[in-house]
């Protein structure tokens, strides 16, 4: 299955922000695809935590991970990521490197369960602070399913009100496909 065209875009945006021994999240697990990347470029001394409401979700990214002999880099949770900062050891406050979203349905899973605008509102006003200075944070949108653009509109408005003092906010789309999905980058300037 190959992966949307946009997702490898994400990752290079998140890439530079990456060293061995840095902390990330990765805020919807899916498929794991990101959070195999992650895992990948914090290198053995870095850490991932990574989140999703679905076990089979969980276990799909489990089971990449260990596929790939990175599983002990990660901690998976069973949890929105708007619970993130209820969960996430307070001493990566404000040393994340790096936080993906990849918004929706898990792939071959329950397109009814998707992610929300409002819980995504709230795990951005959670996680953005969680970034270390010029860490950055990945949100792909998805608006061909139900809710999608809704959530993208919310996501879009929330970035624009962001500090610039604080914050360097980028959207990236393409503009020859309908219902394309795109990247929000966000850059913790300080």
């Amino acid at each position: 299955m190959s992966l949307p065209a946009i997702l490898p875009f994400a990752q290079e945006q998140i890439r530079k922000s990456l060293f061995d021994g840095a902390i990330a999240v990765d805020a919807t697990a899916g498929n794991g695809h990101d959070t195999l990347f992650l895992a990948k470029a914090v290198g053995a001394s870095g850490h991932v935590y990574s989140f999703d409401i679905q076990q089979e979700a969980l276990e799909r990214t489990h089971l990449r991970l260990h596929s790939e002999g990175v599983g002990a880099r990660v901690t998976l949770y069973r949890k929105g990521h708007q619970f993130m900062r209820e969960v996430l050891p307070e001493q990566v406050y404000g040393r994340v490197a790096a936080m993906m979203f990849n918004l929706g349905y898990l792939p071959r899973g329950d397109r009814q369960v998707t992610t929300r605008a409002e819980s995504t509102i709230t795990a951005l006003e959670q996680g953005l602070p969680l970034l270390a200075p010029y860490g950055v944070c990945t949100l792909v949108l998805y608006t061909g399913h139900p809710g999608g653009e809704k959530e993208a509109d919310a996501v879009l408005a929330f970035t624009k009100q962001l500090d610039p003092k604080q914050y360097d906010a980028a959207w990236y789309q393409m503009l020859n496909r309908n219902h394309a999905p795109s990247v929000v980058a966000i850059k913790k300037v300080r």
